[in-house]
Parts: C-alpha cells; sequence; structure tokens
C-alpha cells in the first residue's frame, strides 16, 4: 500500500518511484478502484494476484452487508516465476520468516543477489560497523567495522549511505562522535534519534467455529495457504462522532493468525482469568483450538503522531558483544492516535460480527509491535527540526545519507515498507546524480 504524504515530498513526487518499485520489486494484485484510492501511473499491478483463500469473499459480502468497500490488498510476492525467482508456493509459513521459494519481494530476495551479480556490490557477512569516522570539517572519512573474527578495521568511500532501520541507525550515528559532533554524528540540533514513530493501529481476532457452518463452507475455511488479501480504507478520513471535526484515519487489514503451531499451541497454557492451565485441560484446549475453528484477525494501521516523549538515546549501563552501548527506546504516543486506532478497531470487530465469529476482541495500546518503526532522522527543510534534507542528505554531513524508514514524519495510515522501497529508490537516483552518473530511473 501507497501513502499520501510523507514530509517535504508530497504523493505526487513518490508516484513513479512507487511505480518502479512494483515492476522491479514484483507485487501481484488486481486494482479495485474504491474511495481513497491513490492516482497511478500505471492501470493494474505488474503480476496477476495471488492466490485468494475462500474467505476472502465471506468477507467482501459482510462489508457490502454493513456499506463498507473492501478491496484486495496488493502483495510484495510474486504469483508467476520472474526476475530469476520462484512463485509463492503457499506454505503459509513464511510470515516473520525467509522465503524459500524467493517469491516474497524481500531486499535479499529482489535487489540484493542481482546486485551481487553485478560485480559492483560486495557484502561482509558477520560484521558490524561499530562508528563512523569524521574529520576535523565534518565530512566521513571511513567506517569502522568489526567482522566475524573480532578484528578491526576500515573502509573509506566518497558517499556513505545509512540503512540500518530506524532504531539501530539513530544508535549508529549517536555512536559516533567526532571533532565536530561531540553528540553524535549530524546531530548538532540534537535531533538524531528524535520524533521515533511507530503503528498506533490495534489488532482484533474473532473465531469462526466450524460447527455453525454448512459442511462445504466447513471444509473451504479449512484450507490452508491461499492470502486472505482484503482490507478496508472507508475511514481514511473521516468525521469524529463527537466533535465532527475532519480526522485522518487508517487502513483496516484482514488476515489468519500465522501459522506456526508452536507459538499458537503456547498461548493456550492461560485460561481466561490468567491462570496455569496444564496437564489433560490444557491438551483439550490445544485441540480445541485447531480443530473447531478458523481464527480471522484484522490489523490497524494509523498514524503515530511524533511527540518529544518518543526517542532513541544510547543507555549508560548496557553494553552489545561488540563493548558498544546498546539503544535505549522511549516510548510515547498521542491519545489522539489510540482514540483513531480505537474508532477504527469497532469498525473492524463488526465485520467479524457480520461473519458471524464468536469470541471477537480488539485491543488498542500505546506499547506498539517492534515490526513497524520509522523516524529518528526524519527529513525537512527546516535544519532545526530535521536530521535530513528532502533528498535524505544529512544538513550537517554532505557525503551521508540516509535510506531506511529513519526518514519518515508519519506513517501515512498504512505500512511503512512500501514508501521505504520507493523513498531509496528516488534517494538512489539522487546519488547517481551526485556521483556524476546518469540516473537509472528508466532502465
Amino acid at each position: 500500500m501507497r501513502t499520501w504524504r510523507t514530509g517535504p515530498s508530497g504523493y505526487e513526487d513518490l508516484e513513479s518511484w512507487y511505480d518502479l518499485v512494483e515492476h522491479r520489486v514484483g507485487v501481484s494484485g488486481k486494482l479495485v478502484e474504491h474511495p481513497y484510492q491513490e492516482p497511478r501511473s500505471s492501470t493494474d499491478f505488474p503480476y496477476l494476484p495471488t492466490v485468494e483463500h475462500p474467505i476472502s469473499g465471506l468477507i467482501d459480502k459482510a462489508c457490502r452487508d454493513l456499506g463498507y468497500s473492501s478491496f484486495p490488498v496488493p502483495r510484495a510476492v510474486l504469483s508467476r516465476p520472474a526476475m530469476g525467482r520462484n512463485s509463492c508456493l503457499y506454505t503459509n509459513y513464511c510470515g516473520s520468516y525467509g522465503c524459500s521459494s524467493g517469491a516474497k519481494g524481500s531486499s535479499r530476495a529482489a535487489l540484493l543477489k542481482q546486485a551481487v551479480r553485478t560485480g559492483h556490490c560486495r557484502i561482509r557477512p558477520h560484521s558490524m560497523v561499530s562508528r563512523i569516522l569524521s574529520d576535523q570539517k565534518g565530512r566521513i572519512e571511513a567506517v569502522e567495522y568489526i567482522d566475524g573474527d573480532g578484528v578491526r578495521k576500515r573502509l573509506d568511500a566518497e558517499i556513505y549511505v545509512l540503512a540500518c532501520q530506524a532504531i539501530e541507525s539513530a544508535r549508529l550515528l549517536l555512536m559516533s562522535t567526532g571533532p565536530r559532533y561531540p553528540d553524535g554524528l549530524a546531530n548538532g540540533n540534537g535531533q538524531v534519534g528524535r520524533n521515533l514513530v511507530f503503528s498506533a493501529g490495534g489488532i482484533g481476532t474473532g473465531d469462526i467455529l466450524y460447527a455453525y457452518l454448512a459442511p462445504d463452507l466447513s471444509r473451504s475455511l479449512k484450507v490452508r495457504g491461499p492470502f486472505v488479501n482484503r482490507a478496508l480504507q472507508d475511514w481514511y478520513f473521516y468525521s469524529d462522532p463527537e466533535t465532527g471535526k475532519r480526522r485522518k484515519g487508517g487502513t483496516i487489514e484482514f488476515l489468519f493468525r500465522h501459522a506456526n503451531a508452536i507459538s499458537r499451541a503456547v498461548a493456550q497454557k492461560w485460561s481466561s482469568e490468567g491462570d496455569l492451565v496444564w496437564g489433560k485441560p490444557l491438551k483439550d484446549r490445544i485441540k480445541t483450538y485447531f480443530t473447531s475453528a478458523r481464527h480471522l484477525h484484522f490489523e490497524v494501521f494509523n498514524d503515530w503522531t511524533p511527540v518529544d516523549d518518543c526517542f532513541v538515546s544510547l543507555d549508560p549501563r548496557e553494553k552489545d558483544k561488540w563493548g558498544m552501548p546498546v539503544a535505549r527506546i522511549r516510548l510515547g504516543y498521542h491519545t489522539r492516535d489510540l482514540e483513531v486506532g480505537r474508532f477504527l478497531s469497532r469498525k473492524g470487530a463488526k465485520v467479524l460480527e457480520r461473519l458471524g465469529a464468536k469470541n471477537i476482541s480488539w485491543n488498542v495500546s500505546g506499547s506498539p509491535p517492534q515490526n513497524l518503526v520509522a523516524g529518528g532522522c526524519r527529513f525537512g527543510t527546516d535544519t532545526k527540526a530535521s536530521v535530513l534534507d528532502p533528498d535524505c542528505r544529512a544538513h550537517e554531513v554532505d557525503n551521508l545519507y540516509v535510506t531506511d524508514g529513519s526518514f519518515m514524519p508519519t506513517g501515512g495510515s498504512v505500512p511503512f515498507t512500501w514508501t521505504i522501497y520507493a523513498n531509496a529508490f528516488r534517494v538512489a537516483d539522487r546519488i547517481l546524480e551526485a556521483l556524476g552518473g546518469p540516473s537509472d530511473k528508466g532502465s
């Protein structure tokens, strides 16, 4: 999913890069018009949709009955072999794990392997960058790293690109003090590590019990592997029920619980009252969980407003195995974001109710999931309030670019990944220009 605005760049500045990434990385889907469909230069996605689970049609019907506009979610997963990669195997075990077929559009599968084949990219495995070294003039002169044997080494370049993701990029910059940067590289204004953002949304779940279904429908819901591929953006903007003011909402996406049997079985050891269950009662709970229902979830994505109380710093006591200070993360949030999350979660719960799900529950919390994090080196035109310029080059260090999610001022009320990809391609083109080379955008 694409986002509408990221800061000094608007959606129109990134649209062509979104389109490029969809083709270079590989996106499967079918474009269906809905109220908040963003403008696109391509009429559809480059690959046909991945195989959908029968429950997708049931979600569509439930949403129509409620007056909602569900739409199929595009996936950075290949539905057919392409670009030297295989198509999806529909094992249903790949969420949060590597993809055995190479179908999932991770940077490793979609980009790094091809870059290494060119002979112009070299990966140094089992290595940890410990510091970025700068000279008296404030320019980076080398990167210090520790190799797999524990030996400290240096690499020098003309331009340096940092992409450790939000928390670790901020940590490395804060550790990289120098003659011009006593408080960390590019941190003269104290903004490195600040404005950390997560996804403010929530999660919900409901059990679709086989006992209440016709035999044919029950059998179809037991199918494993295909994607649910359904989302709602009816409330990407909405009027506050209490004040009537227009508010920025977000996205609701439906999915099955991860197929990992161990984690699901372990969760059954606690009763609804929080007591430990063991012995035959535990066996019965596990059997019932796996055989009586299909568990449909939803996730809510809405903006996490940057606040001064959410940031990365260096821990003064704890060290990692290389003797470097670990990142200390202060979690803070704006109560308004949780209000939006609750509003959207109630909408998701209504869909589960319409589907006939039982045991419906949802939760919105200021303790965010760790897999959606951005900010810490946000870009902008105000040198006092941002770390990077609109091209993601550090205001204070002219040979440093940051190309991960650190640049983002907000999350755009969708998952961050595609915006990170699109912006990285955009910045790569700027770096090519800075080096005197041609733009790679059209090739």
